[in-house]
C-alpha cells in the first residue's frame, strides 16, 4: 500500500510518463476477482478447513450456523439501510439495490485473515472453533447474496423474491455442502489403506481443486463445498483413512500453500489501491461507513447468537472478540472489483477498500490486546 501511495503521489510530477501504467497493466493481467474467487480461494479455504477441530466445531454447530447464515444476512441489511441514507448526504445517488451489494461485500469475514489470526491468539478452544467455522462458511453465504442481487442491481433481472433467494440458497449453499461431503467421503474411500505420502498429498490436492471446480460447474457454492470437503479430512474418518506420517506431511504442505497464497493475496490487495480513483465524496462516505461496519458487525453477532444462547459467562466477552475480530479481506475486494464498470463501481470500490484496509490494519493489529484484555487467563504474552 505504501508503494502504491508513493506511485500515486509521484505520478503528477512526471507529466510525460505515467508511473501507474505498468503496475495497472500488470494488475489487469492478473484479474484479482477471478484469481481469488476461481483459483486461490479453493486452496486457502481447504487449508483452513482441514485443520479445524471438527469435534469442537460440531459441538458449536448452532452458533456457527447462526453466525454464518443469520448473522451474515442481518449484516447485509443492517449496513444497506443506513448506507442508502448516508450516500445522499455527500451528494451521491446510489440505488438501494447497490447498497445491498455493498452490504453483501462487507458482511462476510475473511477466512484468510481470521484463521491466520486465530493461530497466534490464546482464545478458548470452543470460541476458536466458532470463530473459524463462521469465517469459513459466511463468505459462501455472502457470495450467494451478492450473486442474487447483482442481476437486480444491473437490471438483468426485474425482481428478486424471497422464494428466489431461498431456492438459490438451497441450491448453492446446501447443495454445495452435500457435494463437498460426497467428494470428501469418496476421497477418503480411495485413500483408505494407502500408505504412500505422495498419493495422499495428490488426493488432497485433487479433492480441493476438483470439488471447487465441480461445484462451480454445477452452479453450487464452491467455497462451502471445499470447506466441507476439507473438514472431511479433519474428522475421525479422515484420521482412520490417512496415516499419521502422511497427515503430518499434509499439514506441512498445506501450511506452506496457505502462507504463499496469503502473502501474494495481501500484496495484490495493497497494489489494487492503484485501481481506485479517489474522489472526495466517496472518501467522506468511507469515513462514515468504517465505524458503521463495526457497529453492524456487533449488532449482527448479537442478534444472530441470541437464539442459540451463548453461555452467560461468555456472552459479553465472545461478543467483543467476534465483533472486533470481524476482519474483511480479499473476498470483499474481489467482489467489489468484479462490479460492472461505471460511476456506481467507482463510488462503492473505495468505500469497500477502505473498510477492508482498516479492519486488517487497525483491528487486526490490535486484536491481541483485545484478547488479552477480555481473556487474561488464556491469552499468551505479547
Amino acid at each position: 500500500m505504501l508503494i502504491s501511495l508513493i506511485v500515486m503521489i509521484l505520478n503528477p510530477l512526471f507529466p510525460g510518463y505515467d508511473l501507474q501504467q505498468v503496475p495497472q497493466s500488470l494488475l489487469g493481467t492478473i484479474n484479482l476477482p477471478r484469481t481469488l474467487l476461481d483459483g486461490a480461494l479453493s486452496f486457502l479455504l481447504f487449508a483452513g478447513a482441514m485443520q479445524v477441530d471438527l469435534g469442537l466445531l460440531l459441538s458449536r454447530g448452532k452458533s456457527v450456523a447462526a453466525l454464518a447464515i443469520l448473522g451474515t444476512s442481518l449484516a447485509v441489511g443492517l449496513l444497506a439501510a443506513p448506507a442508502w441514507l448516508i450516500f445522499p448526504v455527500f451528494g451521491l445517488a446510489v440505488p438501494f439495490s447497490w447498497c445491498v451489494l455493498l452490504g453483501a461485500m462487507l458482511a462476510p469475514t475473511d477466512p484468510v485473515s481470521v484463521v491466520g489470526m486465530l493461530r497466534r491468539l490464546g482464545l478458548p478452544p470452543a470460541l476458536q472453533a466458532t470463530f473459524a467455522g463462521e469465517s469459513l462458511f459466511n463468505d459462501g453465504v455472502g457470495v450467494v447474496i451478492f450473486g442474487t442481487m447483482i442481476g437486480l442491481a444491473t437490471g438483468e433481472t426485474s425482481s428478486v423474491s424471497i422464494g428466489d433467494f431461498v431456492l438459490r440458497f438451497l441450491v448453492e449453499a446446501v447443495g454445495g455442502g452435500l457435494l463437498g461431503a460426497f467428494t470428501g467421503w469418496l476421497t477418503l474411500l480411495l485413500l483408505r489403506g494407502v500408505e504412500d505420502t505422495q498419493i495422499d498429498l495428490l488426493g488432497s490436492l485433487a479433492l480441493a481443486t476438483g470439488t471447487y471446480s465441480l461445484a462451480n460447474g454445477l452452479h453450487m457454492s464452491g467455497p462451502i463445498a471445499v470447506v466441507v470437503a476439507g473438514m472431511s479430512l479433519a474428522g475421525k474418518a479422515g484420521h482412520r483413512a490417512i496415516t499419521q506420517k502422511s497427515r503430518e506431511e499434509m499439514v506441512v504442505f498445506w501450511n506452506l500453500i496457505d502462507e504463499i497464497l496469503n502473502a501474494l493475496l495481501f500484496l495484490l490487495i495493497g497494489f489494487e489501491l492503484l485501481e481506485i480513483r479517489l474522489h472526495m465524496a466517496p472518501l467522506l462516505t468511507m469515513l462514515v461507513v468504517i465505524p458503521l461496519s463495526v457497529l453492524v458487525r456487533g449488532a449482527s453477532v448479537f442478534l444472530s447468537t441470541m437464539p442459540v444462547h451463548l453461555q452467560p459467562g461468555e456472552r459479553g466477552r465472545a461478543l467483543g472478540v467476534l465483533t472486533w475480530g470481524g476482519l474483511r479481506g480479499g473476498i470483499s475486494v474481489a467482489l467489489a472489483l468484479g462490479l460492472p464498470a461505471g460511476e456506481l463501481r467507482e463510488t462503492l470500490l473505495p468505500v469497500c477498500y477502505g473498510v477492508v484496509v482498516v479492519t486488517i490494519i487497525v483491528q487486526g493489529l490490535t486484536m491481541g490486546r483485545v484478547v488479552r484484555w477480555l481473556y487474561p487467563e488464556t491469552a499468551p504474552p505479547s
